[in-house]
């Protein structure tokens, strides 16, 4: 029996459970109305239809203490229900189209009149079991790193097939590939698309307190993160990122990012780790550096604030799950500070 995460746009389907809420997996039936293949025996690749792979990495499975999860993520909750090697994602018209069934959704409105502003149980008023599609980044904050990497992968991927429905050289309406290729095929003159990964590089700059010595990071207010609307709400900041360029390194691009939008230099530049990031389609390449000199001076079209702050005193930061709130959380550990 196959089963299958359903998606709408950025949104997942989940049920509520006593800890928030939880992505679910719809079963679906034997037999497809419109073509007598099971979903066994279907291709693995159609549009608005994809395969997800599989984590390489087992111990992606299971719940840790590092800085995207934590002992306050959904221990209770099984997670042997979601480490099959390759799960299936739709959208949710695809599935209407299959005939597959699925449960009662509550509506946006509902939710709104329930008093659900995030996926914290303590707002949560629904009672269990109740499902709703709710959006990937109030989920990421509890999931397991493999299935947060399989729901993005599953926004981008169908995102990517409703986005390529015509040739780019010819125009031609496009079919997907057979035997399952990630690939989009032009009948006429027979170019293939295939999805694209936007690399982008992300740093955490440090130095010491020029007056206390104590570790201080370097965090900006960027124009998208919006503006203060009253005088209690905190602004968020924070790390320096962007795209890397046609032609050159990564190193070079972390280098060229920090010297446009703050023009300050930097020293021992080092590679820590990466996310998938499905807005819309990046690949995050997470680095550490250490200030060498300058002076700050912000890029003003795209920041409104940069500065450094001591890791005791950190301004509102990007949110638990992103690699933004990784990368600062493994630098406040390493000076016996916890966020």
């Amino acid at each position: 029996m196959s089963h299958a995460f359903i998606l709408r746009d950025e949104t997942i389907l989940c049920r509520q459970t006593p800890h928030g809420w939880w992505p679910m997996q719809v079963e679906l039936p034997q037999l497809n109305n419109d073509t007598g293949l099971s979903h066994e025996t279907q291709p693995a690749y159609q549009v608005g239809r994809v395969t997800l792979l599989e984590s390489l990495a087992p111990t992606q499975w299971l719940v840790n203490d590092d800085s995207r999860q934590n002992k306050d993520s959904l221990v209770e909750v099984n997670a042997n229900a979601f480490t099959s090697k390759a799960t299936l994602a739709m959208t949710y018209d695809y599935a209407i189209a299959h005939h597959v069934t699925l449960p009662k959704i509550l509506e946006n409105a509902e939710l709104e009149s329930c008093g659900l502003t995030s996926n914290n149980k303590e707002k949560n008023t629904l009672g269990n079991d109740e499902c709703a599609f709710i959006a990937y980044r109030l989920l990421i904050t509890q999931l397991l790193f493999a299935l947060s990497d399989q729901l993005s992968q599953a926004i981008q991927l169908l995102r990517w097939q409703a986005d390529t429905q015509f040739c780019s050289r010819c125009a031609a309406p496009v079919v997907h590939a057979n035997h399952g290729e990630r690939a989009m095929v032009c009948p006429v003159c027979r170019l293939r698309q295939y999805p694209r990964v936007q690399p982008c590089i992300i740093t955490a700059i440090t130095r010491p307190n020029p007056q206390t010595g104590a570790m201080q990071i370097l965090l900006a207010h960027h124009h998208r993160y919006g503006q203060q609307k009253t005088p209690q709400q905190a602004l968020q900041y924070g790390l320096i990122a962007g795209f890397v360029e046609v032609g050159e390194s990564l190193e070079h691009a972390v280098v060229r990012e920090v010297a446009e939008e703050v023009n300050i230099s930097l020293k021992d530049i080092r590679y820590v780790s990466s996310q998938p990031w499905p807005f819309p389609s990046n690949l995050m390449l997470g680095f550490r550096a250490a200030y060498a000199g300058g002076d700050i001076v912000i890029q003003e079209d795209e920041l409104s604030h940069a500065d450094f702050f001591d890791l005791t005193n950190l301004p509102k930061i990007p949110f638990k799950g992103s690699i933004a709130y990784a990368l600062i959380a493994q630098i406040a550990h390493e000076q016996g500070i916890s966020l």
